[in-house]
């Protein structure tokens, strides 16, 4: 049985920096025998930028059937700050922060 991390490869084919919203916009090339989980994602590109995972925000992961090669794009903030004043939240974590309360 192969495990996942038998073949990775990741190749940035696109990074653009948004100094508007203080983040670089970035599009990987991830080459894998099982598509990536956001989680994975987002890990393996804390790694690549050298940011907090809690700074990523994975918008895509697209591949094609019965390819090995997957375009995660995202974006990577500078701050946690940045990123909850940019990013739009889901009517899910809407609810949960109001229970909370």
């Amino acid at each position: 049985m192969q495990s996942k991390q038998d073949k990775m490869n990741l190749t940035i084919v696109h990074q653009r920096e948004n100094p508007l919203f203080k983040r670089k916009e970035v599009e990987v090339n991830f080459e894998s025998t099982v598509p990536p989980k956001i989680q994975e994602a987002t890990e393996i590109l804390s790694k690549e930028f050298s940011s907090a995972p809690e700074n990523i925000k994975i918008k895509k992961i697209a591949g094609k059937f019965g390819s090995e090669s997957f375009i995660i794009t995202a974006n990577v903030y500078h701050s946690k700050e940045d990123k909850e004043k940019t990013e739009i939240k889901t009517q899910k974590k809407n609810n949960k922060s109001e229970e909370k309360k």
